[in-house]
């Protein structure tokens, strides 16, 4: 065989394995009405999008969001933990069907994972500090130690453009400890998961004093190939958006409408 038809063999093999993959992952939301089961991966450490009750319940925007798509699909559903390290890795081994765990849509994660649109939130970042530390601007952070989460899009530029002393950590609780133990002067994190934490007592001696920064659209995402199973969470997505659920969840959990919710709810009602 000529090196030519063997070069030919070798494309026709790799088109045949794309085309068969894809039409597996066309029938992924088949398969899910097939288990009566939508694995979804969300958060339990950021409340009040994804945390656990203390009957161990996942509870929050996003859990909630994740039920009404069972629901429209006649399936129960199932949680699993995610964190920003693994969120991506356990969609693409096949852990979870879908993940709602306050993902920014970018087009890096786009390469790696279907990113369902229109995009169903959007927050910035800002810092979580003692309110004995009185700060009126963000230049104020220049050389402060300031506690940040592996992986969060914003640390880098809280270190370049503030000048800030960013220290990583794996989880928001290592982070918050070390807050609290003084090794960092704040913490910085999603505005919308701050303004949460901030409403537990036992933080009563923080706060979030200045402007957030840097708002950034939250997409849903499943696998790569997904098709059908990304068009019917887009169209849910835009009833969200029409009938004001997104909207009804915020008062729900206590925080303000996000600017980007309203946008949207105007957009599609």
């Amino acid at each position: 065989m000529n090196t030519k038809k063997f070069a030919l063999l070798g494309i026709l093999a790799g088109l045949g394995a794309t085309v068969a993959i894809n039409a597996a992952r066309a029938d992924t939301l088949q398969d899910i009405k097939t288990k009566g089961v939508l694995v979804v991966g969300v958060k339990a450490d950021y409340p009040p999008f994804g945390s656990l009750s203390p009957s161990g319940e996942n509870i929050g925007i996003e859990p909630d969001l994740a039920r009404d798509l069972a629901k429209g699909l006649g399936v129960k559903v199932q949680f699993v933990p995610v964190v920003a390290s693994n969120r991506m890795q356990f969609l693409e081994q096949g852990k979870i069907d879908v993940m709602i765990a306050t993902m920014n849509d970018t087009p890096e994660r786009a390469k790696v994972v279907d990113i369902v649109h229109p995009d169903y939130y959007a927050s910035g970042y800002n810092i979580m500090v003692p309110k004995t530390l009185s700060l009126t601007s963000w230049s104020q952070l220049k050389g402060v130690p300031v506690c940040a989460i592996q992986g969060a899009f914003y640390n880098k530029e809280v270190a370049e453009k503030f000048g800030a002393e960013t220290v990583a950590f794996t989880g928001v609780a290592e982070a918050l400890t070390a807050l609290r133990q003084g090794r960092c002067n704040a913490f910085v994190y999603d505005d919308t998961a701050i303004e949460g934490k901030l409403q537990d007592p036992t933080w009563k001696d923080y706060d979030m004093p200045l402007q957030s920064q840097d708002a950034q659209p939250w997409g849903i995402a499943v696998r790569l190939g997904d098709t059908s199973l990304a068009d019917y969470i887009s169209k849910s997505i835009i009833s969200w958006d029409k009938t004001g659920l997104i909207l009804s969840l915020e008062t729900k959990y206590g925080i303000k409408h996000a600017a980007f919710a309203v946008q949207m709810h105007n957009k599609y009602k």
